[in-house]
């Protein structure tokens, strides 16, 4: 049940702020779960796809989706996601906690300066 409920969660959130994995997911894994930082990325990734495909098919019906970009921005998000997971293989699980607080933090003082 305790699964099911982190799962309602990020998918709440990624409904409405179209972030969930890597913000909710990762941590809750990591630290509540207590899987390897590369299992918490890997496990985040598996679990968010059927959020994210549901959740862009519901924008798309209200037609919130800009199909132009998004194609674009997609064929982008497949290179850089072959990248992202080689290095999640050769880059060590300290190195990988220190980045991911480096991005929640540089993206948390964006939000709060835009």
């Amino acid at each position: 049940m305790k699964k099911i409920l982190i799962g309602i969660s990020a998918g709440v959130i990624c409904g409405m702020f179209a972030s969930g994995g890597g913000l909710i997911l990762v941590p809750i894994f990591a630290y509540i779960m207590k899987l390897s930082e590369k299992e918490s990325r890997a496990t985040s990734l598996f679990c968010i796809l059927p959020m994210v495909i549901v959740t862009a098919i519901v924008y798309s019906k209200s037609n919130f989706m800009d199909w132009n970009i998004g194609i674009k921005c997609a064929i982008g998000g497949i290179i850089g996601g072959i990248i992202g997971s080689k290095l999640l293989n050769v880059i060590p699980d300290k190195y990988l906690k220190i980045f991911f607080i480096i991005f929640l933090f540089y993206a948390g003082i964006n939000i709060i300066l835009k």
